[in-house]
């Protein structure tokens, strides 16, 4: 067999230059708990980015006004008053006043993420609800005091709802219809490698209703959230062998499912399952990369741009012919507004560090990487870069006139998969790789990571390599998913954003599926009332924090062959 070799400018970074007139030199302040870090004062309230297919708030949209509880309340009969996303339903009131004007309402949510952001970090910390009425409709009680009115129930959070008449600013009727959820699954059936849409309505707004857990026979597949799409998830995961029936269920979890739902205070959250049958063949199962869409960011700052690090007195303008892309990226800087003439220097600012040791001792400091220089002409200043290969995520690149920072301009590192060639420059493999037991300087800086191939014997170990992974609790870990079981997970930080994954080739002779999601990572540094971390977050591209910072952080899409 050939030996594979990686493409240029693939092998990790190893040797760094510090350059002190960057960003001020700083570590994470640690606490002295042991679980806990006090880097905590950029506390948001994380506002969603505009997504497609969102529901609006429902009914009217328009907030109602305030309204005092009359001191008896009469009743509304609400027909039926349980029912999932477009129930046809009918609110009827009597005894009201007659020939009257009445303001019907509905109590929902709104919820959303929470997240500390910091200078040199971003820490994810858990979720935000808040109480919301809204106007239902206006409706005329006849001369006998009574009304009636159809409507349907709206793409709306899950549980009870309240519905009050409101009669001059006086709540004087009161009913309620419960949202239930419900399940639709499509296709029913497929070869291994089929995408498989799942829409799960009704999802709650509280901590133990806004999530819910994918299986496929029993296996853990990935969390499904809904905060900022109110109450309703819609998920791709792939069809995997072996070939027959298999039961995909869905259900209300914080991350593991919650099997007794039933007996709980909130019985309505109940799964539900369908079954798919994985039919002979598969799809086309090149190597891909699932991207979140490129919304506007709604947070205005940026991991490593530091407030204040620009010379006061500069006015330089910084921009860069491309503000993302993956390691190794070329992109033209040009600089306008610059005084004075003489050579700048360009330096990239990242972060060094690991979350293993923290918060015990110090956790992640700055680090800057020269880029290159460039000469004055008339107040401007061009040159080409290459983007380093390191971290992914949030980056700064800084002209430096000395110590001080003339201008800064942010670039985001995209993940990447590693290509194998063989000698001649073959492209063999995308990301997946044999492993490789050899301890010389070279495999372990290549994480062990052996021969570019897509086909294994059964238990043989395997790589996946990846670049531009990021070091935020955000973008910081990858978790790993084999025939839709989630196993593990993998962290690019103390590799400097190269992680090279192992596994095992386990099951039958055939094609087996390798998929991986964002994670939140809720490990050190630790933070309370973080849940839905540390799993697979299937809900990456509609319900994820990172979407309101700006960040990409995509699911890979792999299959390898098993043979005897």
């Amino acid at each position: 067999m050939k030996t594979m070799h990686f493409a240029r400018g693939h092998r990790r970074v190893i040797a760094r230059v510090l350059v002190g007139a960057l960003l001020p030199v700083a570590m994470l302040a640690t606490a002295s708990g042991g679980d806990t870090t006090t880097a905590t004062n950029n506390l948001i309230t994380l506002k969603a980015p505009a997504l497609s297919n969102v529901p609006s708030l429902p009914f009217t949209g328009v907030t109602a006004a305030p309204a005092t509880l009359a001191t008896t309340v009469g009743n509304l009969s609400i027909a039926p008053y349980v029912g999932t996303v477009g129930t046809p339903f009918t609110i009827s009131g009597t005894g009201l006043a007659p020939n009257t004007t009445v303001q019907l309402t509905w109590a929902t949510s709104t919820a959303t993420w929470v997240a500390d952001v910091e200078p040199n970090t971003v820490n994810y910390m858990g979720r935000s609800a808040s109480a919301l009425t809204v106007n239902l409709a206006t409706v005329t009680t006849d001369a006998s005091g009574n009304f009636s009115i159809k409507e349907k129930a709206p793409a709306d959070f899950g549980g009870v709802h309240d519905i009050y008449a409101v009669i001059d600013g006086v709540e004087v009727a009161h009913g309620g219809f419960e949202m239930l959820r419900s399940l639709t699954v499509t296709p029913k059936s497929g070869p291994i490698g089929t995408p498989i849409t799942i829409t799960y309505t009704g999802m709650g707004a509280t901590l133990y209703t806004t999530g819910a857990a994918v299986l496929w026979d029993n296996h853990y597949v990935g969390e499904m959230t809904a905060a900022w799409t109110r109450g309703t998830a819609t998920v791709t995961i792939r069809a995997a062998g072996p070939i027959g029936a298999h039961n995909l269920y869905v259900g209300d979890s914080l991350s593991s499912l919650y099997l007794n739902i039933i007996q709980s205070p909130v019985p309505y959250a109940n799964g539900a399952g369908v079954t798919f049958t994985t039919t002979r063949g598969h799809l086309d199962l090149a190597p891909s990369i699932s991207w979140p869409p490129d919304v506007k960011p709604t947070v205005n700052q940026v991991t490593t741009v530091v407030p204040g690090s620009v010379d006061p007195q500069s006015t330089a303008v910084a921009k860069l012919s491309a503000t993302s892309g993956p390691v190794n990226t070329k992109a033209d800087l040009s600089v306008t507004g610059l005084s004075g003439s003489g050579t700048l220097q360009v330096v990239w600012s990242t972060v060094v560090g690991s979350r293993v040791n923290c918060p015990t001792s110090s956790c992640w400091a700055y680090e800057s990487v020269p880029l290159g220089t460039g000469t004055i002409t008339n107040g401007n200043l061009k040159a080409s870069i290459t983007i380093p290969d390191g971290l992914g995520g949030w980056h700064v690149v800084q002209v430096l006139r000395g110590s001080a920072v003339e201008a800064q301009v942010p670039f985001y590192v995209k993940e990447s998969m590693v290509p194998f060639y063989d000698k001649s420059g073959k492209l063999v493999s995308e990301a997946i790789a044999t492993a490789t037991t050899s301890t010389s300087a070279d495999a372990l800086a290549n994480g062990q990571s052996g021969t570019g191939t897509y086909t294994f014997k059964q238990g043989q170990e395997m790589t996946i390599s990846l670049k531009g992974v990021g070091w935020t609790q955000i973008d910081n870990t990858l978790a790993v998913d084999y025939d839709n079981s989630y196993m593990g997970y993998g962290c690019g930080f103390n590799s400097n954003g190269y992680t090279v994954i192992h596994l095992r080739a386990t099951g039958r002779p055939g094609v087996h599926i390798i998929d991986l999601y964002p994670q939140l990572y809720t490990q050190q540094p630790s933070f309370a009332n973080t849940p839905y971390g540390m799993a697979p977050v299937l809900t990456y591209a509609s319900d994820f924090p990172g979407l309101a910072l700006g960040y990409q952080v995509p699911s890979f899409h792999f299959a390898i062959r098993i043979v005897k």
